[in-house]
């Protein structure tokens, strides 16, 4: 039984009280549950063994209030395999205090939530030491600091190793086992000597990782030579094969931690975008200060070809700005007075003065860099089969290898086989592999998508996207651009299209509809000089009139002009066809006279089209979702090729809708703006919020796309099923491996030799094919 006392939020009144102990209560493995209103505080009894700390956290969310926590990233060293990962969080787990705890095995990382009030951060990392594991508070580790312990081991072993291997296959001398034995010890007690700690560890907690099949396949075999040296006539020797056994498993996890450095290398270049130093400008003088030190508010110089150090606002200067690394968009974006500009891109061709809006962990590259770690730290759903394996493969391997010696005795072979053949059940038996298989690639691919402007929340929602069956869009400001624009003109007879936008756009621009800034835009960028107006009139609703150039100009609806006894003198079918199209029609006149019809339109965004055409193609279904009406609605969906369209919807209209796809078995993914469309996407399997980047809700959805192009939702989606099927290569791979050589060396068809260096190349193997996901190409 464990007691624990926590600080609990939210509580204002006895009917708090009441719920949070009614949630503790419910809890099977809780014996009692008390709450304090004035301390604010919760006390429960609860059995271990049944339970844990998080699941008490858990209740207190789930009714409301919250259990204030502080979160660690620890690095966590001599991690090897899934068994190292199940034991820390099981461990750590098991401590009251601790919420949560997540290791990834290949970025050797441990994500801790805890209780400090009850659970200290020296007593998790003490707890971690005890299993033998070096657990320090995550810092930049440089990739020598990472490998120089190992290469000293891998380098002294192979010292040794290679003269007793030479003398063991081919030069045999009178007391030649005596030099084996010398050359042997050092690799087996010093080069090896992590093992046996690990292994005690363990064992003193009830526990067996990979280390103890390496130190008793080992040291039976050291220990056989050593007898025989001793007290034997064969003169038969394995000294070699114990040394080899422990150089080869050497190699062979440098190796391994060379290309985890390389799968999660992606946080590694994402902190190397923020230059070191920023440009002040100050009192007149521009001076170079750490980057760490630039304020909101300051005002910087940013130089032609460097980075941008922070977010900011542009205050003087015009430049093109790549922001490759934001949205995965190769084309540099226009940036003048104004715009915003964020830390990491690349300013390319003018000199920008700007001021500092967002610094330190506020930026949005902090934010896709805390993104990033927390998805490669979390687990996929699939990884819990592997996890269900490891926990129980160590001490399996271990019956088999004991069956075997004993199966070999029995059928009257003589101890040597039978010794060898156990030891080879011990050595090449690999729960590394399965512990590798998922958080490689999931590692490889949360790094390749934030590369290409995809950020995945979690595990869960990498995997969960290439499962999706149908995308639903929202419409606004998703498949369009979310803002009005000319689409089209159509002028009377005799009238050009340049006059028509010309007078309409002089009257507009006294107009703060969002419509009459589209009319003035387009003719702005036809570069078309505007009259000066007089006499300017708004009839709410309806329309606008003024002089310009000495005659009256109106503009506005139908309705409008009909009011104004203006026709529109053969203009009737295109009306109709504009409202076909779902275009809204903006009529102007002059003098009385018609000038013609402007079609105003929330654009459609250029990669839309190609967008649903790609999900069509890989079997995905599109729906689209929106608050506007049937005709507009129709209009767009016919356009990009979405034929299921949901109009006239509100938000609790969405939901239902996404409830009625759940229930007929569709795995949905709700696509965006991420901030008005935000319970939608909480309802979906996979909430996917698209924006611009800079504006983005990042904490919207589960997966962010800092691009404005749709393109980027068929490109996660792609990503997602490439990964996912990474994963399930790796896992086929790490059971069939293991499923078909723990046979073969129990038949003592393996030198244990060579079933060490296979299972050095199985977790290698693992490893080099999750690295074939950074050749994802969108």
């Amino acid at each position: 039984m464990k007691t624990a006392t926590f600080p609990i939020s939210g509580m204002t009144c006895a009917t708090c009280v009441a719920a949070n102990e009614k949630a503790l209560r419910a809890l099977p493995f809780v014996k009692e549950a008390t709450v304090n209103l004035a301390a604010e505080k919760g006390t429960v009894t609860y059995d271990d063994g049944h339970g844990r700390f998080g699941d008490v956290v858990k209740a207190v969310r789930g009714v409301g209030y919250d259990v204030p926590t502080e979160k660690a990233v620890l690095r966590i060293g001599e991690m090897t395999c899934a068994t190292c990962v199940a034991n820390i969080e099981d461990f750590v787990g098991a401590l009251p205090g601790v919420a949560a705890i997540a290791v990834n095995l290949t970025a050797g990382l441990a994500r801790v939530e805890y209780v400090p009030s009850v659970v200290s951060l020296a007593e998790i990392k003490s707890v971690i030491g005890d299993l033998g594991y070096k657990a320090e508070e995550e810092r930049a580790v440089t990739p020598t600091e990472r490998l120089s312990p190992a290469l000293k081991r891998l380098i002294f072993a192979a010292a040794f190793t290679a003269p007793l291997f030479v003398i063991a296959m081919f030069l045999r001398f009178r007391y030649d086992g005596w030099v084996m034995l010398a050359l042997a010890t050092p690799v087996q007690f010093w080069a090896g000597w992590q093992f046996y700690v690990k292994m005690v560890r363990g064992v003193r907690r009830g526990i067996l990782g990979m280390d103890a099949l390496i130190a008793m396949g080992t040291s039976a075999a050291y220990v056989y030579s050593t007898y025989e040296l001793l007290f034997g006539q064969s003169g038969r020797y394995y000294f070699e094969t114990a040394a080899m056994i422990i150089t080869l498993i050497l190699l062979g996890r440098w190796l391994e931690n060379r290309a985890k450095g390389r799968a999660s290398a992606a946080i590694q270049k994402l902190l190397e975008l923020t230059p070191p130093v920023a440009h002040k400008i100050a009192d007149g003088e521009t001076r170079d200060i750490p980057v760490e030190e630039v304020a909101v508010g300051d005002r910087l110089l940013v130089k032609p070809g460097e980075r941008v150090p922070v977010d900011a606002d542009v205050l003087d200067g015009t430049s093109a700005v790549d922001e490759s690394m934001l949205t995965g968009e190769p084309m540099p974006v226009r940036k003048t007075v104004g715009d915003a500009v964020v830390g990491g891109t690349v300013n390319q061709t003018g000199a920008l003065t700007v001021v500092a809006t967002k610094v330190g962990a506020d930026t949005v590259l902090a934010q896709i860099v805390r993104m990033v770690e927390e998805a490669q730290g979390s687990k996929a759903p699939v990884q819990k089969l592997a996890d269900r394996v490891a926990g129980v493969f160590v001490p399996a391997v271990i019956a088999v290898a004991a069956l075997t010696f004993a199966a070999w005795l029995v059928t009257g072979h003589p101890l040597e086989p039978a010794v060898i053949a156990a030891v080879a059940v011990l050595v090449i038996a690999c729960p590394c592999a399965l512990g590798l298989a998922t958080p490689t690639a999931v590692t490889v691919g949360t790094g390749k998508g934030a590369e290409l402007g995809v950020l995945f929340r979690d595990a869960e929602s990498l995997e969960l996207m290439g499962r999706v069956t149908v995308v639903a869009f929202d419409k606004t400001g998703t498949i369009t651009k979310g803002a009005p624009a000319v689409v089209a003109y159509a002028p009377a007879e005799g009238v050009s299209e340049e006059e028509l936008a010309t007078y309409a756009a002089a009257v507009e621009q006294l107009s703060e509809h969002p419509i009459a800034a589209a009319v003035v835009a387009a003719a702005k960028g036809r570069g078309l000089a505007l009259p000066e107006v007089a006499d300017f009139d708004s009839a709410t609703g309806r329309g606008v009139a003024a002089m310009a150039d000495g005659e009256r100009v109106l503009v506005g609806s139908i309705r409008f002009m009909s009011e104004n006894d203006v026709s529109l003198d053969g203009l009737e079918g295109r009306l109709a066809e504009m409202e076909a199209r779902g275009i809204t029609a903006v009529a102007a006149s002059r003098a009385g006279r018609i000038l013609g019809l402007i079609g105003v339109a929330d654009e459609l965004k250029p990669d839309a089209r190609e967008a649903v055409s790609a999900l069509a193609e890989a079997g995905v279904a599109t729906v689209m979702l929106t608050g506007d009406n049937e005709a507009t609605a129709a209009a767009i969906a016919g356009e990009v090729g979405i034929s299921d369209v949901r109009a006239r919807l509100l938000p609790a209209d969405k939901l239902e809708v996404l409830k009625d796809l759940k229930q007929k078995g569709e795995i949905v993914a709700m696509v965006g703006d991420g901030i008005n469309d935000a319970p939608a996407l909480a309802a979906a399997d996979v909430g996917v919020a698209i924006g611009t980047g800079t504006d983005i809700a990042l904490e919207a959805a589960d997966i962010a796309l800092m691009s404005g192009d749709l393109a980027a939702v068929d490109r996660a989606y792609r990503l997602s099923r490439r990964t996912l099927r990474n994963i399930k290569q790796n896992l086929f791979f790490a059971f069939f491996y293991n499923s078909a050589a723990i046979p073969l060396a129990a038949l003592g068809l393996l030198n244990p030799m060579i079933a060490a260096a296979a299972m050095a190349m199985s977790s290698i193997s693992v490893v080099t094919n999750a690295l074939r996901l950074k050749r994802f190409r969108a």
